[in-house]
């Protein structure tokens, strides 16, 4: 029964903690300097381009923020970050997770053009609106310098002309038959990674403007959760009429290495509410599945989020101090995606038969754990390593 399962099967097997079935052969995602690395380490290259989209020029675009998706991170028709297809075929892993291709942030998206060109930089506003000062090459973090939203008139200007339903605007023509091509493919499907009670406001104030305005105008704060509360949930609710997908994943972000970046009495006022809406529509509407994203040390939210209807995490960041195990002790019943030290895989077989013999034993045999490692994984790791920490990683999934 096992190994006639599709990916979605498995996915949903799993994610309901049943032990008799194999976890999921799954990676989160690489750097493209990464992938660039292991072609000349001897990857075998079989596709024309990187990538399954023409990343070459995406890259020249100077929009790129140089990620590739592995199985673990959505992608979509519509999304202009790559896929992997040569890892994944080297390694024959699982069927990875397709997002619905709906628009469910700023519709129409913002015109990206460059402001300035200041040689090796650029000053641009993105399709988000925001500015910000970026390399040609890509290869940094950019600076950002101005955001779409600073004040009550800003919002409303652009709820106005950006957050309307519209729905034929947030959804490509074809998107039924795509989504149904997918289904039939047994890709796991999910939704919603615009949604989000701490991203959003980042993405409209920039993280000052969002922490100031939590104490100068929290009623604005309100006023803008209560609106996308409603937005999101009416917008979902015109696509759950064609299709439901397997989860929904919302991309948070809300944490750094030492702690979260809000408070859990904040999280109280100014998520919780909203976490609470949006979890019962989509527990009514039959999906039973809802993950957070979320980089650096959030353990301290766990409870809220939970409180929250929130039934998983990833990606789990080692070096933040999230260790699975011992989360996994605290919170029995969680879903875990991810958590391998990325760092450990860079040091070679040792420390990756360490990493591995530390954590994978009980986490596949508690279930409801799916593992790779805790981030895209970062150019120092070699493909000898690589191929070393992925081949370690199967056998203990297939001998679970």
């Amino acid at each position: 029964m096992d190994s006639s399962m599709t990916a979605r099967e498995r996915f949903l097997s799993v994610m309901n903690f049943e032990k008799s079935t194999r976890s999921m052969l799954w990676e989160f995602g690489y750097w493209e300097d990464t992938m660039g690395r292991w072609y000349e380490e001897g990857l075998p290259r079989k596709q024309k381009e990187k990538c399954s989209i023409q990343t070459d020029s995406y890259k020249k675009s100077m929009f790129s923020d140089n990620s590739i998706c592995g199985e673990g991170l959505s992608w979509s028709e519509t999304k202009k970050v790559p896929k992997d297809i040569d890892v994944h075929n080297y390694f024959n892993f699982d069927k990875g997770i397709i997002s619905i291709p709906v628009n469910s942030w700023i519709c129409p998206s913002f015109e990206k053009k460059i402001l300035r060109d200041e040689g090796e930089n650029v000053i641009i506003i993105d399709e988000k609106g925001i500015k910000k000062r970026t390399r040609k090459d890509g290869n940094s973090m950019p600076q950002y310098l101005a955001w779409p939203v600073e004040n009550r008139n800003d919002w409303e200007r652009l709820k106005e002309e950006r957050f309307q339903l519209e729905i034929e605007k947030r959804l490509p023509p074809d998107w039924v038959k795509i989504v149904k091509g997918y289904r039939e493919q047994g890709h796991i499907l999910c939704c919603g990674y615009s949604i989000s009670f701490f991203g959003s406001l980042r993405n409209l104030f920039g993280e000052v403007g969002q922490f100031l305005t939590y104490y100068d105008d929290p009623a604005l704060i309100k006023d803008i959760l209560n609106y996308l509360c409603d937005f999101w949930i009416d917008l979902w609710s015109h696509v759950f009429m064609h299709v439901i997908p397997d989860f929904v994943l919302i991309g948070e972000d809300l944490a750094y290495k030492n702690g979260p970046l809000i408070s859990p009495s904040m999280f109280q006022e100014f998520m919780l509410p909203y976490y609470k809406r949006i979890t019962s529509f989509l527990k009514k509407s039959g999906i039973r599945i809802i993950i957070v994203d979320t980089d650096g040390n959030f353990s301290k939210l766990i409870p809220l989020f939970l409180e929250g209807g929130v039934t998983g995490f990833y990606p789990f960041e080692a070096q933040a101090g999230m260790d699975i195990v011992k989360i996994r002790q605290n919170y029995p019943n969680i879903q875990i995606l991810g958590g391998l030290d990325k760092t450990r895989i860079a040091k070679g077989k040792e420390e990756i038969d360490r990493e591995l013999n530390a954590k994978l034993p009980f986490m596949l045999q508690q279930g409801g754990y799916i593992p790779y490692a805790d981030h895209l994984i970062p150019p120092d790791i070699s493909w000898e390593n690589f191929k070393y920490y992925r081949e370690k990683v199967e056998e203990f999934v297939r001998n679970n």
